[in-house]
């Protein structure tokens, strides 16, 4: 097993960055009048090999989609424009919050919201320009090879998602050379809430 690192990936989002069925009436009218502005789509994929050769095993990417709705729920599921080499979400460079996760099969769905600060500018200005954007996961963990496949491990913490470019080229977004992070994101009542939650899995 190998230690504890960054890890990233990459999906594409609906044609546009905008799925609109995803969409209530109530959204589709502040896009329309041009108050907010949402983006839509697959956010991650459980069970499958990536584009970065990893596999995420369904049950650990389902305990952390669900410690991860308690953030979207409190208003903190943050992103930002591009990923940072840390595992600290940067306030001052926050482009979107995600507002909404779900899954459909195996896929990860998410909605977010573009921020009105400097690097969300940057980022609607992207879109309203064509440039094709997608959308990438970034958590601590470790990885293993099992059947000739890169397999991540229980020990994976997921962080958030950030928009990023396409990639020219397959793994572009490859994870990055181990280092010591420290883990700064996760507050002692997040903790906390992850521990019972655990707790509260094994009891069902």
């Amino acid at each position: 097993m190998s230690s504890k690192q960054l890890l990233t990936e990459y999906f594409a989002l609906c044609d546009g960055g905008v799925c609109p069925d995803y969409l209530t009436e109530g959204e589709k009218k502040k896009m329309s009048e041009g108050i907010s502005f949402y983006m839509t789509g697959k956010i991650q994929e459980a069970d499958a090999l990536n584009g970065n050769g990893r596999v995420y095993p369904k049950d650990i990417l389902e305990r952390e989609m669900k410690n991860y709705q308690k953030l979207v729920k409190d208003k903190r599921a943050l992103g930002e424009l591009d990923h940072p080499d840390d595992s600290v979400i940067n306030l001052k460079n926050a482009s979107h919050m995600i507002t909404e996760v779900w899954w459909d099969g195996k896929n990860v769905m998410g909605k977010a919201k573009i921020l009105e600060t400097p690097s969300g500018k940057i980022l609607r200005s992207l879109v309203d320009s064509g440039v094709t954007l997608g959308i990438s996961s970034r958590g601590m963990g470790s990885v293993s090879e099992s059947n000739g496949q890169t397999v991540v491990e229980d020990d994976f913490q997921l962080i958030c998602f950030d928009f990023v470019s396409e990639p020219s080229t397959p793994g572009a977004f490859m994870m990055k050379e181990a280092k010591d992070y420290n883990n700064k994101v996760f507050t002692k009542a997040d903790r906390v809430n992850r521990l019972l939650n655990e707790v509260l899995d094994e009891k069902e």
